[in-house]
């Protein structure tokens, strides 16, 4: 252990608090809280830990912890530095679910939409709903029953919509503001739970038009009666009690922790949400920490009330969310937690054969790679790739993956500046001077491994960048593809020798991955180029077409066969003069005079 980190650990005060885990680039990996901060922070370093929390030290050089006044205040604290420095090992508080919303827009003729962001534009908002899909079947059950706008058509340009009853807004008829009232009443009475009453009222409409032997009609009714049953009325009734609550269980394992969350509304079940993840601290403080950052991220979700397992510290939530939070003894709310507690066991147990695949395939993949290659575990991984047709419109490709992971918010396109011709090595040359020049200007972090797609010579121009110009000593790998253009062979060390790699292992298939995946990330940035340079060339060589008129044609006609047949006329309409027009026209039918 690090003398640094052992002094620390000695003047660590019996205080609450928070502390902050960090690795060999000062960055902040891990965010944890204690009513004890020095049982807590030791137990890291002198206690025995399960294999994934191992991985976690390994990775500390460094700490520093902020006293607090209680625990509460330390659970506030750690919600808010885990959202400040977005540690990458607190995973089960990284919560990126956003429920859906119906909403009916705020305008003369008004819709009925889906969307997952609430905003002060008077539009009135439905929900969350926990469950997408019950989302978008209750919103085609609105449709079919009242016709708010479907379509952007003029009046008297009827839509589909419009024949079948379901759209006001295309009708040559101006749609009296009051008719939209009425409708927007009786949907927010419809998702009120007021949908018994609406299926009455189509009952008794049924019949009349049964009576007056206007068949067509009550079978439509009929059939909006049965999809309302449908829709509304699968969901178990659960609790007499008509007021909204919220029912958590939790099971865990090998490090690993599933929470259940029921969502009871209006005395109904109406859905579930399942969160499985590892943690690395006391389960209890793991499933409270949860709790409050989930309705940090979801705060229209909070309930009347929470119902927690027994054992949990439910005065500690109850001050922190500020609604009544309740451990149940017997009855019925005992049985519906105890229910929440054996499906998240359940769903455990289910998973716990796909994470440990998962590991086997990632970070246990990095993890004897690094062993192969005799360096750290290279959890970070920057690979390379280049692509070109005979010389034309380089370009260069840079993918990470984290812990064996693909993390696409990094990956980087480069257009080649410098380099004249199908000069690969010089091709990589430039690419590895910018990428690694900017990483040390901007200070961002350094990669563990870095593999560059090609062999001995591709290697040779990227070494030689990293270590004589910029002074970098990283790992270098190059990827062989073998006659199939496969994965072939990995290369590493100076001079370059093949690393022992069995074909069928998970190491060879995490370096397989990142191969493919840096060669279609660099191939589809280089169609793209292409694309766009097939485009330019024909516009860019007619005199008189600069960027604005270029992007003005293509704006207007759509794509170059329609400026082909266009005419003059339609052309100078545009506001281009005639000469130009007349040079467009005759340079893309290839007829000069």
């Amino acid at each position: 252990m690090d003398t640094t980190i052992e002094e620390k650990l000695k003047v660590l005060p019996a205080k609450p608090g928070c502390y902050l885990m960090k690795d060999k680039h000062g960055t902040v990996i891990y965010v944890g809280k204690s009513k004890l901060l020095r049982n807590r922070v030791r137990s890291y370093f002198h206690g025995s830990n399960d294999e994934k929390t191992q991985r976690l030290v390994i990775e500390i050089v460094d700490f520093e912890y902020i006293v607090t006044s209680s625990e509460i205040d330390a659970l506030i604290l750690e919600m808010n530095l885990i959202k400040k420095y977005d540690p990458k090992y607190n995973v089960m508080l990284k919560d990126d679910k956003s429920y859906p919303y119906l909403k009916i827009t705020n305008e003369r003729h008004p819709q009925l939409l889906i969307t997952r962001k609430l905003r002060k534009d008077g539009g009135k908002y439905f929900g969350p709903y926990t469950n997408v899909i019950a989302a978008r079947e209750t919103k085609k059950l609105l449709d079919r029953l009242y016709p708010l706008r479907k379509c952007n058509n003029p009046p008297g340009r009827y839509c589909l919509y419009y024949h079948m009853g379901q759209c006001l807004a295309c009708s040559e008829e101006t749609v009296p503001k009051e008719t939209y009232d009425d409708i927007v009443q009786e949907i927010s009475r419809f998702l009120h739970g007021g949908y018994k009453d609406i299926k009455n009222d189509l009952y008794e409409k049924m019949l009349d038009a049964s009576e007056q032997l206007k068949f067509e009609r009550a079978q439509e009714l009929r059939d909006q009666i049965n999809h309302i049953e449908a829709v509304m009325e699968q969901q178990k009734v659960t609790l007499n009690e008509k007021v909204n609550i919220d029912i958590f269980g939790y099971s865990y394992n090998k490090g690993w922790m599933c929470i259940q969350v029921f969502f009871i509304r209006q005395g109904k079940l109406l859905e579930r949400d399942v969160s499985i993840f590892p943690f690395y601290t006391e389960a209890k403080d793991a499933f409270i920490s949860f709790i409050g950052q989930f309705y940090i991220n979801h705060k229209n979700l909070k309930p009347k009330q929470i119902l927690v397992p027994i054992g949990t510290d439910a005065s500690l939530l109850k001050d922190l969310l500020e609604v009544d939070v309740h451990t149940p003894y017997r009855g019925q709310k005992k049985e519906l937690v105890e229910l929440a507690t054996k499906n998240a066991k359940i769903a455990l147990e289910e998973r716990f054969s796909l994470i440990e695949l998962d590991e086997e395939r990632t970070i246990k993949s990095v993890e004897r790679l690094g062993d192969m290659l005799n360096i750290e575990m290279p959890r970070r991984i920057e690979a390379f790739d280049n692509s070109n047709i005979q010389g034309t419109d380089p370009v260069s490709a840079m993918v990470v993956f984290i812990d064996g992971k693909a993390n696409k918010n990094e990956y980087r396109k480069y257009k080649i500046r410098h380099v004249e011709g199908p000069d690969d090595y010089e091709t990589m040359r430039e690419v590895m001077r910018r990428r690694y020049k900017r990483v040390l200007t901007e200070n961002l972090p350094l990669p563990d491994l870095i593999i560059v797609d090609g062999g001995k010579g591709q290697m040779s121009a990227a070494r030689d960048v990293l270590e004589n110009e910029l002074g970098l000593s990283v790992p270098l790998c190059g990827l062989v593809k073998d006659e199939r253009h496969k994965t072939g062979e990995l290369l590493y060390g100076e001079p370059p020798v093949v690393v022992p790699l069995e074909r069928r292992s998970n190491e060879f298939y995490l370096v397989q991955r990142i191969q493919e995946e840096v060669h279609r990330f660099a191939i589809t940035f280089h169609r793209q180029l292409r694309g766009k340079g097939v485009i330019q060339s024909e516009l860019d060589k007619i005199p008189g077409v600069g960027a604005k008129r270029r992007n003005l044609l293509l704006t207007h006609f759509k794509s170059i066969q329609a400026i082909k047949e266009a005419t003059i006329d339609e052309i100078t309409k545009l506001g281009i003069p005639t000469n130009v027009a007349e040079s467009i026209i005759q340079t893309l039918n290839n007829d000069p005079k």
